[in-house]
């Protein structure tokens, strides 16, 4: 059992305070100033217990946060209909659609750290509609790269590609002799469109990566 999944109750009253009412507080806290403001002094202020009472649940912020994760990214969808590379697209999309509006899980996923059943959940979802022909270090890279690119994507949701290239666009207007080649690429950008693509791009490159090895055996 995972140490943040519910115990069965044999006798007493229902606690008020549940570990997914903490996981929605920190969320909170999360969503709106940063992973840094999370403390478990402040998320128990928000949800109008002591500190000491939040250890009853959680053993620290590390633990908190691993649960925060869980809550954030849930389950993932039921995989649908469709080739290897339908499905693992869609699962790609999914799981960016799960990042997006917490942009601290980001932080939250790197380094050592508890993962809990819905993390593995996606890790088992993905591996699953993976064909024949890769070796199980082949198939857990493959998954690796592809989260990786979500991972990205979603680190840079805040400011979108059409805006970077505005920005780089008002440099290149004094400056468009020193880099000749990014003045190039954003005037045929703006010429012929295909900006905000970059996860799309990506995600595509690295699955025909794929299809060529798993081909190739």
């Amino acid at each position: 059992m995972f140490f943040w999944e519910e115990r069965p109750r044999t006798r007493g009253p229902k606690p008020a305070l549940t570990l997914d009412r903490i996981a929605d507080a920190a969320i909170a806290v999360a969503d709106a100033e940063g992973l840094a403001a999370v403390t478990m002094q402040r998320v128990a202020a928000d949800v109008g217990y002591t500190k000491m009472s939040l250890y009853r649940y959680v053993p620290g912020k590390t633990e908190l946060v691993a649960v925060m994760l869980e809550r954030a990214i849930g389950e993932p969808p039921v995989g649908g209909a469709g080739d290897w590379r339908t499905a693992l697209s869609a699962w790609a999309e999914a799981l960016l659609g799960r990042y997006a509006p917490h942009p601290w899980a980001i932080e939250a996923t790197a380094g050592g750290r508890p993962i809990g059943p819905n993390e593995l959940s996606w890790m088992e979802s993905a591996l699953a509609v993976l064909p024949g022909g890769l070796t199980g270090a082949e198939r857990m890279d493959a998954v690796a790269a592809v989260a990786g690119q979500v991972r990205m994507i979603a680190g840079q949701a805040a400011t979108t590609e059409s805006e970077l290239t505005a920005t780089i666009g008002l440099v290149l207007r004094e400056h468009a002799d020193r880099f000749p080649a990014l003045a190039a690429a954003v005037s045929d950008t703006a010429t012929r469109g295909g900006q905000d693509q970059a996860f799309r791009f990506g995600l595509e490159r690295i699955l025909d990566g794929l299809e060529v090895l798993i081909q190739r055996r």
